[in-house]
């Protein structure tokens, strides 16, 4: 079964950029559909955008497009999420989760990494 491991807590100021990974733990992570949702405090859990393995594509929603981008290191099986001018409602903790067909739903997804807060100050 495919387990998933995120990077560890981030801080930064607004406006700001960083870099959360997800790694998977077995090879080919690029034959799966990995999002990446994210849940404030009080909030459900929003679907941020997705990376297409095979060939390599992403989307994300209009929250964050232009703001956020992806790339995937496939010797190492990680798949990145890169945030940019980054905004205060950008606060929330970030999770990968990983199936064959994708989905925009939390529900459409059995394999979930642990978490990452990110937390982007004023």
């Amino acid at each position: 079964q495919l387990e998933l491991f995120q990077s560890g807590e981030k801080l930064v100021q607004a406006g700001g950029s960083l870099t959360l990974s997800c790694e998977g733990s077995k090879r080919m992570l690029s034959n799966y559909v990995v999002a990446w949702f994210r849940q404030a405090p009080g909030k459900e859990r929003e679907f941020v955008g997705e990376i297409i393995g095979n060939p390599f594509s992403y989307s994300f929603e209009d929250s964050v497009k232009g703001r956020f981008t992806a790339s995937r290191d496939n010797f190492r099986n990680i798949v990145k999420l890169h945030m940019n001018s980054l905004k205060p409602e950008d606060t929330a903790v970030y999770f990968c989760a990983a199936n064959s067909v994708g989905g925009r739903s939390p529900r459409a997804y059995d394999q979930w990494g642990q978490g990452t807060q990110v937390t982007v100050s004023s």
